[in-house]
């Protein structure tokens, strides 16, 4: 056999080595990127039930998870105390109609129309 033969056939079973590498490694990635995207999908199926959980006994006193639900609310109010000092350190007010942040003394609702300037007079 030919010194160059020898080389190219080298070369062509090199090639189909690493052909054959690069398919395997691609494989594994396509498996471990479905793996995660399963894994993923439980979770947020897992945050879904808990969400519909709390919602449903949120105010049942008696259920087992009483303590959990209620460091839920407690923080939960904690974080609407923390929007509201966000907003008063920005200069700005949240719409009662619409939620929308508005700068503090408009008299209008960007978002929604509404008069801000009567509906907090009301309060």
């Amino acid at each position: 056999m030919d010194l160059f033969e020898q080389i190219g056939e080298a070369l062509v079973s090199a090639g189909k080595d690493v052909s054959q590498k690069a398919k395997d490694v691609s494989g594994i990635a396509k498996l471990k990127l479905d793996i995660r995207s399963k894994e993923d999908y439980i979770q947020k199926q897992y945050t879904a039930l808990g969400a519909d959980y709390y919602s449903k006994h949120k105010d049942d006193d008696t259920c087992e998870e009483h303590e959990q639900i209620f460091l839920i609310k407690e923080a939960q109010a904690e974080i609407d105390r923390m929007r509201e000092e966000l907003l008063k350190q920005k200069g700005a007010i949240q719409c009662p109609k619409c939620g929308t942040t508005v700068p503090d003394g408009a008299s209008f609702c960007y978002s929604c129309g509404a008069k801000l300037h009567d509906m907090f007079e009301d309060e």
